[in-house]
């Protein structure tokens, strides 16, 4: 695969700030018919998609459920794991046969993998009844892109660079009750293990008042909750000179009044004194943060390049419980990186055992061609990988559940979004410290923040019943 040159990704520069426009021209040719999108991946992606559905909405379509009956079919891909390409490769294969029998389907490729050189050039290779590759920068090109698709069979149109900015791109939202907002585009920390500083480019950040004018609308619109996306939000304002930074941005947010602000993802190299007594100071900014670890070993954070040791973070993670009440903190950690030894995964069980976190995102190792981690000699076997990781998870899960028991019997806040999937008669929500609540309660109370008492503690997930009454711990 085809990357950019470390040096020049490194020095690449900012573009400008421009306003979307819609084609003001789209075609009769799409109003009534049927699009299909299927999204994968992160937080990131979930959000582009949200643009992407709305764009295809103006222009007259409507989504179909089953992608057979689409006219024109969306795949907004991930690159972060091997096994996302291989997805994606999967559903390709019956994208096959059914532009066989309707060939006038336009088919879509957007997403991080669109943003991989050498894997674009593989798509085009292997599935030339493509019409569209766009990329993460230029999803503002998507309708003049699907225009001119229209008229002709192969219009491949990408960036494999980032791009401008562009405020305005209307959303479909995905709830009414909770929005993602993008602060910060892209990543400069260039993770030896990491694709995504190569596919969505160099950090480029929205200026404060544009994000701070989103965040009220939502709060007007009666939007509950809002989380800030970025791939490092805490670098939010370091590209922009204009003497703001995350924490400010964080405050500004707080003071809009919208009842719940959250943010992901932190890199622990960039949390600051300041961004901690911001959290602690503002009560409609929830005490929970998602702190990546990704190991416990000195040895193994450097072959990273993650630019923190060991007792580092354990002392901003003691920092944040003391300062910030009633926090709950999550991780990330990676087992079986190229050459970790049995020592450097007892390091990372230590490291688990000293901050107790509420929960992790764990995984084995995948390489990603292209990053300096994919040519790291790695001579450790896929067995002792997976058992690391049952290891690691055994601890992590019970840990989790310690956290979780200690809300037993105690009555706390939780925003309801819907009706529980797996039980009908419940609904669920999650609490300030992002726990997941299934609650026997009122439909009429989702989209609201109630108190539940909590009846049941598990690994996962609270039961809970909604507070009728006040109830004393």
């Amino acid at each position: 695969m085809n990357l950019p040159d470390l040096k020049k990704a490194k020095e690449r520069t900012n573009k400008e700030v421009k306003t979307y426009k819609n084609p003001m021209y789209a075609s009769d040719k799409f109003n009534g018919k049927k699009y299909f999108l299927r999204t994968y991946g992160c937080q990131m992606n979930e959000h582009d998609g949200e643009q992407i559905e709305a764009i295809l909405e103006h222009f007259g379509m409507t989504p179909s459920v089953e992608m057979e009956d689409a006219d024109v079919i969306v795949l907004n891909t991930c690159a972060i794991r091997e096994n996302a390409h291989d997805k994606v490769f999967g559903y390709l294969g019956r994208i096959k046969h059914l532009k066989k029998e309707r060939p006038d389907v336009i088919v879509a490729i957007g997403g991080c993998m669109s943003q991989e050189e050498g894997v674009v050039q593989e798509l085009i290779k292997k599935h030339p009844y493509i019409n569209i590759v766009f990329g993460t920068h230029n999803i503002h090109e998507l309708g003049q892109l699907l225009i001119e698709a229209n008229s002709k069979k192969q219009d491949i149109e990408v960036y494999s660079m980032e791009g401008d900015i562009y405020e305005d791109i209307p959303y479909k939202r995905a709830s009414n009750i909770t929005a993602w907002v993008n602060i910060i585009y892209g990543c400069d920390k260039f993770c030896t293990y990491c694709i995504v500083p190569y596919t969505r480019g160099k950090e480029r950040s929205r200026k404060l008042a544009d994000v701070v004018k989103e965040v009220a609308t939502l709060k007007e619109q009666g939007y509950q909750e809002v989380t800030l996306l970025g791939q490092n939000v805490n670098a939010y304002g370091h590209d922009l000179k204009d003497g703001y930074e995350f924490a400010d941005l964080l405050e500004e947010v707080a003071k809009t009044n919208i009842p719940r602000v959250r943010f992901v993802t932190s890199h622990p190299w960039n949390f600051t004194d300041k961004m901690i007594e911001i959290i602690a100071k503002y009560p409609n900014i929830m005490p929970y943060i998602h702190l990546p670890l990704q190991s416990g070993s000195d040895r193994i954070l450097k072959l990273m390049g993650r630019k923190y040791t060991k007792d580092e973070y354990i002392n901003l993670f003691k920092k944040m419980k003391e300062r910030i009440p009633n926090v709950a903190i999550t991780t990330d950690i990676i087992v079986g990186f190229p050459g970790e030894t049995k020592e450097d995964f007892k390091n990372t069980l230590e490291v688990v055992d000293t901050c107790k976190f509420d929960g992790a995102y764990t995984f084995i190792f995948s390489p990603r061609e292209g990053t300096p981690a994919s040519k790291m000699k790695d001579e450790t076997p896929l067995e002792e990988k997976e058992e690391r990781l049952y290891i690691l998870n055994e601890k992590i899960n019970n840990y989790a559940k310690e956290s979780n028991e200690k809300l037993l019997s105690k009555t706390v806040p939780v925003l309801l979004l819907g009706v529980s999937e797996k039980d009908s008669t419940k609904l669920y929500g999650y609490t300030d410290t992002m726990k997941l609540v299934n609650v026997k309660g009122s439909p009429n109370d989702i989209g609201k923040i109630i108190p539940v008492y909590i009846t049941e503690a598990k690994s996962f997930s609270l039961d809970g019943e909604e507070v009728k009454e006040s109830i004393k711990n």
